[in-house]
């Protein structure tokens, strides 16, 4: 907490430090902690009495904190030429490319056993097609890989920058990115990333994810960001469902009144709300203890933004589904694993397995009806396309 730049700001190193701050510019303990642990700006009273008590202007807290806003950053673009005279290049902050030994390959994909910053590193710049993340969420849960997952949130978004600005500079112009966090994080994600790429969807995974929370709406979606480099992504392959339908009595869920003979035999497009991304908790499709992304999630991800024999990079690897998925559909990955990569390595010994099951999800996609609706609906009574007449 005392290690935060807004307690070093304010000179409070410790405990008694915060009491005498609090008495002497009377804002509650409270509030300072609320203020250095969120990374948020004070206001109103609290901003008057903080700048008082510390004898500085506003824009010099401002600055000191780096929360600048856009009178902010006015002054600072009308005196640029002089700041960048005194903010000289520092030497030491450039980033050399490094060696790495892969500890695991395949004809498709490169795995190494490393820290994915130093992995980052070593990928030459504008070389990959697609780079999907999932992150460690900071709950403070425990990994195989030991890594602390309970950062302080300064420190998080700190280290979230450094990696994703590495990936911005890995992807080739037109190149797509995807980032799977909770919705709290990948609002400070899409910040960061707003100032380099293009911005296409915000994705809203529907799963409920914890109990309920009081005094808070019911967390019940993942937030999968997709960016671009450049105006518009270099591949996009439209993705399409079937039609929901009753998996009971076969009848539509949604009622698409005199519009049935217009819809398109190779299903429903794809929308940025995806309710059929589930967890993987069945023991038959689990590898390890922690959580494990299910394939149709990669599968559909990879089969919309690449194509064949193109690189995709995922720098958390966790289970190693993107890896897994990568190789079945026949693109080149790349991969980064801090932690042990046993699991991984033995689900490409079981390979077949996850074709087999990237197949049957490949075969209920981009059809309005699978065989199996198309059966059920009949039994049912239920309107087919070839009972409305249509001709196509």
């Amino acid at each position: 907490m005392f290690e935060n730049k807004f307690f070093k700001v304010l000179g409070i190193r410790n405990k008694e430090e915060l009491s005498e701050f609090s008495r002497v510019a009377k804002v509650p303990q409270k509030k300072l902690k609320y203020y250095n642990e969120e990374v948020i700006f004070p206001i109103g009273e609290d901003l008057r009495k903080i700048i008082e008590c510390l004898d500085i202007s506003e824009l010099e807290l401002r600055l000191k904190l780096g929360i600048i806003d856009n009178s902010t950053l006015h002054l600072i673009e009308q005196n640029s030429s002089q700041i960048s005279k005194l903010l000289k290049p520092n030497q030491d902050s450039v980033q050399t490319k490094i060696n790495l030994e892969p500890a695991f390959k395949t004809d498709k994909g490169t795995l190494y056993q490393a820290d994915c910053i130093d992995v980052i590193r070593a990928i030459p710049n504008e070389s990959v097609d697609m780079i999907f993340a999932d992150p460690p969420f900071n709950l403070d849960k425990v990994y195989e890989s030991e890594m602390n997952d309970n950062l302080t949130k300064e420190a998080y978004l700190k280290w979230t920058e450094e990696w994703l600005l590495g990936c911005i500079n890995l992807l080739k112009e037109g190149g797509s990115l995807f980032i799977w966090n909770l919705p709290y994080w990948n609002t400070y994600t899409a910040e960061i990333l707003n100032k380099y790429l293009t911005f296409r969807h915000w994705i809203a995974a529907e799963v409920k994810y914890r109990l309920p929370i009081k005094n808070k709406l019911y967390p019940a979606h993942y937030s999968l960001l997709y960016y671009t480099k450049g105006d518009k992504p270099a591949t996009f392959n439209q993705e399409r469902l079937p039609l929901e339908i009753c998996r009971h009595c076969g009848g539509d869920i949604k009622d698409y009144g005199g519009y049935k003979d217009k819809l398109n035999l190779e299903g429903i497009t794809l929308s940025d709300v995806w309710k059929d991304i589930s967890p993987v908790r069945h023991s038959k499709y689990k590898t390890r203890d922690s959580n494990q992304l299910p394939v149709n999630l990669l599968e559909r991800v990879i089969s919309l933004s690449t194509n064949e024999d193109d690189v995709i990079f995922d720098p958390f690897g966790g289970s190693g589904t993107t890896y897994i998925v990568s190789e079945a559909l026949r693109r080149n990955w790349i991969g980064s694993e801090i932690g042990p990569i046993d699991s991984i390595v033995a689900r490409f010994k079981d390979i077949d397995f996850h074709k087999d099951q990237i197949k049957k999800i490949q075969n209920k996609k981009n059809i309005l009806f699978t065989e199996e609706m198309r059966s059920l609906r009949r039994k049912k009574g239920h309107w087919l396309p070839e009972t409305l007449g249509k001709k196509h």
